[in-house]
């Protein structure tokens, strides 16, 4: 009989204040009884980056066409859906899978994007990267420098679709980094979660069905991407939403990626699920105020906080506030005062900005006065 979830919060106070962002965590415990054929596999729970499972998972290897991603998820960054893109001559009669464009034939970017994700459009991915940069080479660097700004040192793009390159590579761990990134825009999660989409540039109709067999075949599928070349062999990212859980995962160079994806993905199911450890209305701690109108400052978290927990485990959440003791200054809702970490054991698995629950203004030559004056009366 599975044991019933633990939780023990347990608070410290210092004061070391820190700036703190969301951090990936790459040091999770790996069940080895799972087996895949693919060369490189991870894992992850969306929205904390905890990995669920790994194999080889930072060992760098060729993607082929899940470069994509990345090329969508820039573009969408940096242009509107509703723009209009000339074909350049560079795009069309790409090698490999192809939208088939024609010179100087005007799309709509979101056309391009769905020609992208849905029928890996070697083309699409040049026509997109042009449009953007100028060149595919300044493209690419964008795509460096995203991949940078996620904290990835283990990837390195040349092309925006993925077509062989020895210096063109990434691996399982970053490249599901990139996934999760993308899975955020709204967009994005629209585009790939789409089976079948119908473009019109003039007088041409176009047809696209996603070749991401899981959205048909696996209950809760979100997306993501197919990729293949002879030498990166048969890759995937995928994803799927179950019980307020999103896991996203990456196979490379697999022999059966449906397969094998859809086995990773009811290992996460089986296995783990979301618990709820601090609410957003409720403080986590309180910083002293001096000369304010107010003694205690309420700190809270902006969103409620929840982590994948084994569901056959206790799970014993120490939490550490990161935080002055003392403000002696006006501070706003929503300020952000220090950083909350919760560590599993001694893993630390996420961490949060800390922010002021409400006002305090720091007291006036005037307030004095009143104090003064009403003392006197």
């Amino acid at each position: 009989m599975k044991r019933s979830i633990l939780l023990k919060l347990l608070m410290s106070a210092t004061l070391l204040f820190t700036t703190l962002f969301a951090l990936p965590i790459s040091n999770a415990r790996f069940d080895q009884s799972v087996s895949v054929s693919a060369e490189g596999a991870v894992v992850m729970e969306r929205s904390t980056g905890t990995v669920l499972y790994g194999k080889n998972a930072h060992e760098q290897l060729p993607m082929a066409s899940t470069t994509k991603i990345m090329t969508a998820l820039v573009a969408l960054e940096r242009c509107e859906l509703d723009e209009k893109v000339t074909v350049s001559h560079e795009a069309v009669g790409a090698e490999g899978s192809s939208m088939y464009l024609m010179p100087q034939e005007v799309l709509l970017m979101s056309d391009l994007l769905y020609g992208l994700m849905l029928a890996s459009g070697n083309d699409a991915a040049i026509a997109i990267a042009m449009h953007v940069a100028g060149t595919t080479e300044a493209f690419v660097e964008l795509m460096n420098q995203k991949a940078l700004e996620l904290g990835l040192l283990n990837t390195h793009f040349v092309t925006p679709n993925g077509l062989h390159d020895d210096d063109h590579y990434t691996t399982a761990y970053d490249l599901c980094v990139i996934a999760c990134a993308a899975m955020e825009n709204e967009t994005f999660r629209q585009i790939v979660g789409t089976t079948y989409y119908t473009t019109q540039s003039g007088n041409t109709i176009r047809y696209f069905k996603n070749k991401n067999k899981l959205l048909w075949e696996f209950e809760g599928a979100t997306g993501l991407k197919t990729g293949y070349t002879s030498v990166a062999g048969k890759c995937l990212a995928f994803s799927a939403e179950r019980n307020d859980m999103e896991i996203v995962g990456v196979v490379l160079k697999s022999g059966d990626i449906f397969g094998e994806s859809a086995s990773l993905l009811n290992y996460a199911f089986n296995n783990y699920h979301m618990v709820s450890l601090i609410s957003r209305d409720e403080p986590v701690s309180f910083v002293k105020l001096e000369k304010c109108d107010k003694k205690l400052l309420a700190l809270g978290v902006l969103t409620d906080i929840m982590v994948p927990v084994e569901v056959s485990e206790e799970a014993h959440i120490k939490t550490r506030v990161l935080a002055p003791r003392v403000i002696g200054q006006t501070v706003n809702k929503g300020d952000p005062i220090g950083t909350l970490e919760l560590y599993d054991g001694s893993r630390l698995i996420y961490s949060v900005p800390l922010v002021a629950m409400n006002d305090a203004r720091m007291l006036t030559f005037w307030d004095y006065l009143s104090f003064v004056v009403k003392g006197i009366s």
